[in-house]
C-alpha cells in the first residue's frame, strides 16, 4: 500500500509539470497568434523643410472700367472664361457721344470756313492780327472738342489690355456705370503666383531663384516652383516678410484665391522620429493609429499617434511614439487592440 502512494503521488506530480508545461507554452505562443513583423521606432535626419501658407495670385491682373459713363449694351465673357488681348470685352450705347461727335465735326466745319475766308484776307492785309488770331484760336478750339468727342466715343468701348482668364464680372447687361468704375478683373494665368509669409527666424535660409514645392489643395496636387521675390521689410503685425513663388499653369487649373501650401528646403539637416508609412493605420474613429508591440506578453496594442510631414515613404509621427518602442509593420490589418502576435523570423 505504501509503494501505490508513492507511485500515486510521482504520477500526480508528472502529471502537473505536464500541465505547467502546456500552460506556459500556451502563454508564449497561443494557437490563434497572429503572424507580424515588425521594426524599432527610430528618429531619421534628412533636409529640414520650411512649411509657410499663402494663396495664388496671377502673374499679372488689371481691373478694368469706362472711361465713359452710359448703358452697358454688350459684355463679350462670363466669369471664367478666357480673355484674348485686344479683344472687345464691353460697350456701353454710343448714340449720345456719336452724336456729340457729329456736333463737333459740324463746328469744325463752319469754323474752318470762316478760318479759310480770313485768311485770304489776312494776307491782303484787310483784317488786322488780332481778329485773325481769334479765328485761329477759335479753330484750334474746335479741333480739340472735335478730338474729345471721338475719344469719348471710342472709350464706348472697352478692350482687354492682357490675355488671360476673366475672374470677375460686376456688371450686366443693360446697367447704367459711371466713370472709372471697376466691373471687371482679367488676369494672365498662364503663369501664377504663391504670395505667402515667413517668419523672420528663416529669413536666412530663403533666396531668390531657390526651388519651392507648392500643394495646391483644392486641386490636390503638387507643382514645382521658384521663388522670384523675397520681401525686403516685415510685416509691423506678424513680423514675417513676403515671399513669392512663380509656378507654370500651362492647363489654367490654378486659379487666384486657392490656398496653398509651400514647402522650401532650408539646406540645413534635421532629425525628427519617423515609422514607415505601411504602419500607420485608421481606426473606426478616423483616428490615426500604429500598433506597438508587449514583448513580453506577445501582444499588440493600439496606439493613436499624431502625424507630421511624409519623407521617402516614412512619415514623422509628432506625438504618441517614443525611439526604441517596437511596432507592427506588416500584418497590422488582421489585428485588434491587445491581440497575440508571434513575430516572423
Amino acid at each position: 500500500m505504501r509503494n501505490i502512494g508513492i507511485y500515486a503521488a510521482a504520477f500526480a506530480a508528472l502529471g502537473l509539470g505536464s500541465c505547467a508545461r502546456e500552460q506556459k507554452n500556451e502563454t508564449e505562443l497561443p494557437g490563434n497568434a497572429i503572424a507580424v513583423a515588425t521594426t524599432t521606432v527610430e528618429n531619421r535626419e534628412a533636409d529640414r523643410e520650411i512649411s509657410i501658407s499663402g494663396n495664388i495670385e496671377g502673374e499679372t491682373t488689371v481691373r478694368l472700367g469706362f472711361m465713359v459713363a452710359g448703358k452697358i449694351n454688350y459684355i463679350a465673357a462670363g466669369e471664367g472664361q478666357k480673355i484674348n488681348k485686344g479683344q472687345l470685352l464691353a460697350s456701353l450705347e454710343p448714340t449720345n457721344y456719336a452724336i456729340g461727335k457729329e456736333i463737333a465735326d459740324v463746328q469744325v466745319g463752319q469754323v474752318r470756313d470762316e478760318y479759310d475766308r480770313l485768311k485770304i484776307m489776312h494776307e491782303r492785309k484787310s483784317i488786322s492780327e488780332s481778329d485773325f488770331s481769334k479765328i485761329s484760336h477759335g479753330l484750334d478750339q474746335a479741333v480739340a472738342q472735335q478730338k474729345l468727342q471721338a475719344k469719348n466715343l471710342s472709350d464706348t468701348k472697352l478692350y482687354a489690355p492682357i490675355s488671360g482668364v476673366l475672374l470677375k464680372k460686376n456688371a450686366e447687361v443693360g446697367e447704367i456705370t459711371g466713370v472709372g468704375t471697376p466691373l471687371f478683373v482679367v488676369s494672365d494665368i498662364s503663369t501664377v503666383k504663391a504670395n505667402a509669409y515667413i517668419p523672420e527666424s528663416e529669413l536666412q535660409n530663403i533666396k531668390i531663384g531657390q526651388e519651392a514645392s507648392v500643394l495646391v489643395s483644392s486641386l490636390d496636387e503638387t507643382v514645382k516652383g521658384k521663388i522670384i521675390e523675397v520681401g525686403s521689410a516685415a510685416d509691423p503685425a506678424s513680423r514675417a516678410f513676403t515671399v513669392k513663388i512663380k509656378i507654370s499653369n500651362p492647363k489654367l487649373l490654378i486659379r487666384p484665391g486657392m490656398i496653398a501650401e509651400v514647402k522650401i528646403n532650408s539646406g540645413r539637416k534635421g532629425t525628427f522620429l519617423a515609422v514607415p508609412t505601411e504602419a500607420v493605420l485608421r481606426n473606426l474613429n478616423n483616428q490615426n493609429i500604429v500598433y506597438v508591440v508587449d514583448k513580453g506578453k506577445n501582444k499588440a496594442f493600439e496606439r493613436k499617434v499624431s502625424l507630421g510631414r511624409l519623407t521617402d515613404n516614412y512619415i514623422e509621427i509628432l506625438a504618441g511614439l517614443s525611439a526604441g518602442e517596437s511596432i507592427v509593420t506588416a500584418g497590422q490589418n488582421k489585428l485588434t487592440d491587445g491581440a497575440d502576435i508571434t513575430e516572423n523570423k
